[in-house]
């Protein structure tokens, strides 16, 4: 039987990776975050696009920008963005938001605990959670010229009610 739960997660990652629509409970988390505790629990009813980063991450200054711009247009239609920076020492966050603002969300993991519990490898990794909790979608990296399809994934899950 243990041996068949080892090829089980293997193939449930690269379901979730691989971008396929595969239903699967976000792990709950707590965190500090900019204006206190932030818990994933607090968004039910939302559609959560959820982004781990980290202020070495070069390809997470290039995404600021574009989840900025989700955040401002579709806020009013349920959408949260939440960045959770995995720096082990908070300066650095605070000296990258500087350079590169986050206008949503953020939390702070500098532990490093969350990351573990969604299998992230690379940064920057994005989850979309649907209003009931579920992950149904995920991506490795940032590349602008994937944002168009990303924006429609996070539109369709915002007109399902």
């Amino acid at each position: 039987m243990r041996s068949q739960s080892f090829l089980f997660l293997p193939l449930f990652l690269f379901l979730i990776y691989s971008g396929n629509s595969l239903a699967a409970k976000a792990p709950p988390f707590t965190l500090n975050g900019d204006n206190g505790s932030i818990s994933l629990k607090q968004f039910r009813g939302k559609v959560v696009y959820l982004d781990f980063w980290a202020s070495w991450c070069v390809p997470c200054r290039k995404s600021f920008p574009w989840m900025n711009a989700m955040q401002a247009k579709y806020k009013s239609k349920g959408l949260v963005v939440l960045g959770i920076n995995l720096d082990d020492n908070k300066k650095a966050a605070t000296a990258f938001l500087k350079q590169v603002p986050g206008k949503f969300t953020m939390a702070y993991d500098p532990e490093g605990d969350t990351p573990g519990k969604y299998h992230v490898e690379v940064m920057p990794t994005s989850y979309l959670i649907d209003r009931s909790g579920n992950i149904v979608y995920s991506h490795r990296g940032f590349k602008k010229s994937q944002s168009a399809e990303m924006e429609s994934k996070i539109s369709e899950l915002l007109r399902k009610k």
